[in-house]
């Protein structure tokens, strides 16, 4: 039966599901299920296999002319030459296919870091599971800021708004319901159906994948999965999309680009003189087109995206989530970090410690944790429902406007809720919530601050309404017109009596919460009573939540390496401030700014304070987005955290947005660049550590692959202008490109991160890859390479006469000389004694397995054929050694000047903290005000 009829038939979808809506489908019978539906999941298309891939290989121009060259060969009857190129043909396109294909798996497995969970009811319990393993029939609850896991029929629905841009492109949230009727987007008319993928219609009462939920809670039937859902059609065309590559990615092949021009421009002018020399023909075809494949750096695109790649399994091994490849470079040009308290900054484990009654009596609870472990008491005696009613009655409340459940210890719902919740327990008083039907909710929402619930009690037969709330205590007692308070009556005995919240009692608890709050405490509010302004003060909550271990050292080496730390919460100014200042984000002399005095200046206005401000109190998430665009427009690269529904455009704004794993919604994922697993500001330090370290890896790489390529192409075009021999035939030129694409440069990129990276301070967007220094650097090691090489070749080649000992001993000194200038390369400024030669073992092994391989070409008959080589003596192999480490001592001594030049320069400069730094930039705001969220780093080559 189709979706359409299962809409219209509302009452048989249970039975036509052979489902309940009071229970779950048991663990066997949604395995049953499973084997008929399958997973639900998007099968993805099958990909081309590798023997297909293999051959594309060969598809590479210059790899068609190598071809070419071994068919001329064969022509002439020159068959040693022809076999040799085939072969050498072979292993340069096996190398560039282990290239590709490990970078494809590499892009793959980025795919499988987050995978989507749902909320649903297995049998009686209720389960947090994989989206995947839900089967038609089950019954999902959603909340706010879920992704929907399936196409969901509601039963219930409580103010429920959902996001469905993705399926329909309407941008405004649909309201849900549980009625049967059909409202149609993006041209469609009302009752209609679709019948064409330009027409996409919704029904009132089915959620659908891949949807968000903005606002409300439900619960529904799962009517179907995977490729049977309205999404299904979606994800196809998805399918037909390619991702955009990373800005250094693009900077990679601008470069390649370039030094290609350049390389044919220097190798055509190399056949030209050698043909005007009189040399034969097809030797300087063959020598120029191996010229080519080994100068153009063809393997520069590809080494960024593995290195990206690693970096991002890297960084999620340390429970960061990279979404996009180019966020990898943002991280390293981040210069402010704007960061939630809750959760980010501290542990996010709510605890009641304090309850403070509206009558003043101060209440102690001990224990941590979600669970009724501890006490509560009063003066060091215990407080019962019976010795204290007006704690009961707070208690009460704080468990009846909950949505919030503990079972073993283990919380279902926010933490605050949570730890509402651990306190009624504690009062032996959380059974009392099944006495109460509820009939209505507000939700909180950051504009009114509060939540409250419309409930009577079970057992009053006229079901009078009773309203309970919780929320900021300000906004609280602005619904209040009364506060509990306790008499002894007549018998002694204890009797709740509501007296007026006049404006010294409202000041009087005012000023008991910032007591509260600036011990670290956060505040809520409680209150009852029949109508909104009508309301009776009960009394307020201290919560605790601890700072996170490592924070605060986190926070000291960031603000030295000159990333502002600003911490947004939605709490009092007093509580705010202190828990800042535990954590070294806030100091003495330090500014505080609230929520309304950020809605009451403009973009600009904030941007010409923001510098000076450190904390921002009772803050929203609208107030995020505005603080984003001041900071933008000071031209600084903004790291944003959320975790709430409302956090979205904000952190898609922000250049670096940041969700939180744990407590994030889905929604927030969503918009997200990168998820912190575990919601620790710690975990942003290690990413924008990985995030330099892998620039600067990069970086390495590529002088590597510039001083290879400018070596090689120097070496034969100065042996062809003073009227040499070639000193490289064309199998060893290829074997030298194998080296400079192969493991020894791959294994550049994996070099694990200088720990004093996180010390520097943040890159600019648009540093250049090639800097001055770098080219200095390539330059002088090209020119090392060249020198020793020639003076190889002419003390050989002093007879006259070459021979097959004069370009082994030529080839296996460029190569050996490789080997050195790839460990130089390692870092830029430090010596490699210092970084140690086993940090990096993968290079370890990739240059032990070059020196083999390069062995084998010497003595090993078969490839002696190949490569037209000889056996070398053990001498001549100590001589190159000598000769050819000579790149590594004056790569060493040009390291040691660096340094000692940063020194010189860092004793001269004065030291300007970031606050200086951006008001020294606020002359120059209004350049990129717009500053798109895709922008990412714009890298100058």
């Amino acid at each position: 039966m189709g979706i359409d009829k299962i809409l219209r038939m509302n009452k048989k979808v249970v039975e036509k599901l052979k489902t309940k809506t009071t229970c779950g489908l048991s663990d066997g019978e949604a395995n049953r299920r499973r084997l008929t539906h399958g997973y639900n999941e998007f099968k993805i298309k099958e990909d081309d296999p590798l023997w297909m891939k293999y051959l594309s290989q060969f598809k590479d121009p210059l790899i068609l002319l190598l071809l070419a060259s071994a068919v001329v060969s064969v022509i002439m009857r020159q068959y040693d030459d022809a076999f040799s190129i085939a072969a050498a043909i072979t292993i340069v396109v096996t190398v560039a296919f282990v290239q590709e294909y490990r970078s494809e798996r590499s892009l793959e497995e980025l795919n499988k870091l987050v995978p989507p969970a749902c909320t649903c009811m297995r049998g009686t319990e209720l389960k947090k599971f994989l989206a995947r393993d839900l089967v038609p029939g089950d019954n999902v609850l959603i909340t706010v800021g879920d992704r929907i896991p399936a196409d969901v029929r509601l039963y219930e629905a409580v103010e429920l708004l959902v996001d469905e841009s993705s399926f329909t492109g309407e941008t405004e949230p649909l309201v849900k319901t549980t009625h049967s009727s059909r409202n149609s987007s993006a041209g469609g008319s009302e009752g209609e159906h679709r019948n064409d993928s330009s027409r996409k219609t919704s029904a009132n009462n089915v959620a659908y994948m891949g949807t968000l939920v903005r606002s409300g809670n439900g619960k529904g039937i799962v009517i179907s999965t995977g490729e049977s859902s309205e999404f299904g059609e979606v994800f196809r065309m998805m399918q037909a999309e390619e991702s955009p590559k990373a800005p250094l990615q693009m900077a990679m092949d601008q470069l390649g680009k370039f030094l290609s021009f350049v390389s044919f421009i220097i190798i055509g002018a190399i056949m030209l003189i050698g043909w005007i020399q009189g040399r034969q023909l097809l030797d300087m075809f063959n020598i120029g087109v191996s010229l080519a494949v080994a100068a153009i750096p063809e393997g520069l695109p590809i080494v960024v995206v593995v290195t990206l790649a690693l970096g991002v399994v890297r960084m999620a091994e340390k429970k960061a989530i990279v979404k996009k490849l180019p966020i990898v470079e943002a991280l390293g040009c981040v210069n402010v970090i704007c960061s939630d308290k809750t959760g980010t900054l501290t542990k996010n484990e709510m605890t009641v410690t304090q309850v403070c009654t509206a009558s003043g009596s101060l209440i102690e609870v001990s224990g941590v944790g979600y669970n009724d472990n501890g006490v509560v008491s009063l003066d060091g005696h215990l407080v019962t429902s019976q010795s204290h009613p007006e704690v009961a009655m707070l208690a009460e409340t704080g468990a009846v406007c909950n949505n919030a459940h503990i079972d073993g210890g283990v919380l279902l719902g926010q933490p605050t809720e949570g730890a509402l919740v651990a306190f009624a327990m504690k009062m032996k008083l959380f059974d009392n919530k099944r006495n109460f039907i509820r009939v209505n909710e507000d939700g909180f929402t950051h504009e009114r601050k509060w939540m409250a619930v419309t409930c009577y009690h079970k057992d009053d037969t006229d079901a009078r309404k009773e309203i309970h709330m919780k929320g900021a205590i300000e906004r609280v007692m602005a619904q209040c017109s009364t506060f509990m308070c306790t008499q002894l009556d007549e018998n002694g005995r204890k009797q709740i009596v509501a007296l007026p919240l006049d404006e010294t009692a409202r000041n009087k608890m005012i000023n008991q919460s910032n007591f509260m709050g600036s011990t670290g405490l956060r505040v809520l509010g409680l209150a009852r009573g029949t109508e909104l302004g009508d309301m009776t003060f009960l009394g307020m909550a201290g919560i605790m939540d601890p700072p996170r271990d490592g924070i605060k050292e986190a926070v000291r080496i960031l603000s030295a390496a000159n990333v502002a730390i600003k911490m947004i919460t939605g709490d009092a100014k007093e509580t705010a401030i202190s828990i800042a200042a535990r954590l070294g984000i806030y100091s003495k002399g330090g500014r505080a700014m609230s929520g309304h005095d950020v809605d009451s200046l403009d973009v600009g206005q904030l941007a010409a304070q923001i510098s000076d401000v450190d904390v921002f109190y009772r803050a929203n998430p609208k107030h995020k987005l505005k603080i984003v665009k001041a900071l933008q427009e000071l031209e600084l690269v903004v790291a944003m955290t959320g975790d709430g529904v409302n956090d979205a455009v904000a952190l898609r704004k922000a250049d670096v947005g940041i969700a939180m794993g744990m407590t994030g919604t889905d929604v927030c994922k969503e918009a997200a660049d990168m998820i912190l697993v575990d919601d620790d500001l710690s975990t942003i330090m290690c990413a924008i550590e990985e995030g330099k370290g892998i620039f600067y890896n990069i970086r390495n790489f590529v002088s590597f692959q510039l001083s290879t390529s400018i070596a090689a192409l120097s070496l034969i075009a100065i042996s062809t202008l003073v009227k040499y021999p070639n000193p490289l035939n064309a199998m060893q030129i290829l074997w030298i490109n194998i080296i400079m694409d192969g493991p020894p440069a791959q294994s550049l990129g994996v070099e694990p991160v200088d720990k004093d990276v996180i010390r520097r301070p943040p890159r600019r967007v648009k540093d250049p890859i090639v800097t001055r220094s770098l080219i200095i650097r390539v330059v002088m090691s090209a020119t090392v390479i060249v020198t020793g090489t020639m003076y190889v070749f002419w003390r050989e080649l002093r007879d006259n006469i070459i021979t097959p000992r004069d370009t082994t001993m030529t080839f296996t000194c460029f190569v050996l000389f490789d080997m050195f200038n790839a460990l130089s390369c390692r870092s830029q400024t430090k010596s490699v004694f210092e970084i140690g030669f086993m940090a990096n073992r993968m290079f370890i092994v990739a240059v032990g397995a070059s020196l083999l391989a390069q062995l084998a070409v010497i003595y090993f008959p078969p490839l002696q054929r190949i490569f037209q080589t000889e056996a070398l003596y053990f001498n001549d192999i100590l001589h190159l050694l000598a000769i050819s480490s000579t790149v590594l001592v004056v790569s060493e001594i040009w390291k040691c000047y660096l340094r000692w030049e940063e020194k010189q320069g860092a004793s001269r400069k004065s030291k300007f903290s970031i606050s200086q730094i951006m008001k020294g930039m606020i002359g120059d705001r209004g350049k990129n005000t717009d500053n798109e969220k895709n922008r990412g780093p714009q890298y100058m080559v």
